[in-house]
């Protein structure tokens, strides 16, 4: 890649305000579309630094049970590839500034196409993408391509990923590393903080990139603990479990729905300020 993207732009700004990132996650189209539009239009006003934006998927198996039930509720509610790539032309509209990832598995991709996907992800505003279950040995699949067009493509690193396995996962990446803190699904354990900041400072020794930690951060307290370490913090499955216990009888959306969420998010931006 030779052009800088909005993701390399925001880390550089928050490396000169000496803070770490809050990485938000939500999953396009949950629980409605009108919803999740209005959830991801307030979030950088809530304090989101970066956005993940999660692609549904019937069969998410890195998932735990919250974000399995969002792309549950999305797909339940008609969402597909091209309302979610129209949801980020619409935030482009309004926000040209806030990075977003769009983050999930190859399966919808591989279905819509991946030239046509690369093609209309980086048209729409997309800044970066995290497709879990391709490995780097596939990275002429989509990896490359998708660098080639000028989006970030954004690596896993796990507490199984050891030094010999570091360099293969660190080759293409681009953006910043992704640290998963603990081993296993989403949102199935709290992160170890002394541990995950071993980890991430030796990931740092390997790479200038900047390194994100997520899977398990609930709290406004763990996300400025790891903050202090890691160059950001994700939170997901604590959000997209607001959004679950807000909806209505039918599972439908309620005035509390969004409110909750950007409640949450401003609560873990102070945080992670130091607020």
């Amino acid at each position: 890649m030779t052009q800088p993207t909005r993701i390399d732009a925001r880390f550089a700004a928050l490396k000169t305000e000496k803070r770490p990132a809050l990485i938000t996650f939500v999953t396009a189209g949950d629980p409605d579309l009108e919803t999740s539009k209005t959830i991801l239009a307030g979030l950088a006003n809530a304090g989101a630094d970066v956005i993940e934006l999660g692609m549904p998927f019937s069969d998410p198996m890195a998932d735990g049970p919250a974000i399995q039930a969002s792309s549950q509720r999305a797909l339940k509610a008609g969402h597909t590839m091209v309302k979610t790539l129209q949801m980020v032309r619409d935030f482009r509209a309004k926000d040209d500034a806030t990075p977003i990832v769009l983050m999930g598995y190859y399966n919808p991709i591989y279905v819509y196409g991946n030239e046509r996907f690369i093609a209309d992800a980086k048209a729409a505003g997309v800044d970066g993408l995290i497709v879990v279950d391709v490995p780097p040995e596939a990275d002429d699949e989509l990896c490359l391509p998708a660098l080639q067009a000028g989006l970030n493509f954004i690596r896993l690193a796990t507490p199984t990923t050891d030094q010999h396995r570091l360099p293969t996962v660190l080759q293409n990446t681009s953006g910043f590393v992704y640290y998963v803190s603990i081993t296993g699904i989403t949102g199935a354990a709290a992160p170890v903080v002394n541990d995950v900041q071993k980890q991430v400072a030796a990931i740092k020794s390997a790479t200038p990139l900047p390194v994100v930690v997520g899977f398990g951060v609930r709290s406004g307290d763990q996300a400025r603990a790891l903050g202090q370490t890691a160059d950001g913090v994700v939170v997901g499955s604590a959000i997209v479990s607001k959004i679950e216990k807000s909806l209505g009888a039918k599972g439908e959306a309620t005035p509390r729905t969004t409110e909750d969420v950007l409640e949450l998010v401003k609560e873990l931006s102070s945080a992670i300020r130091g607020g």
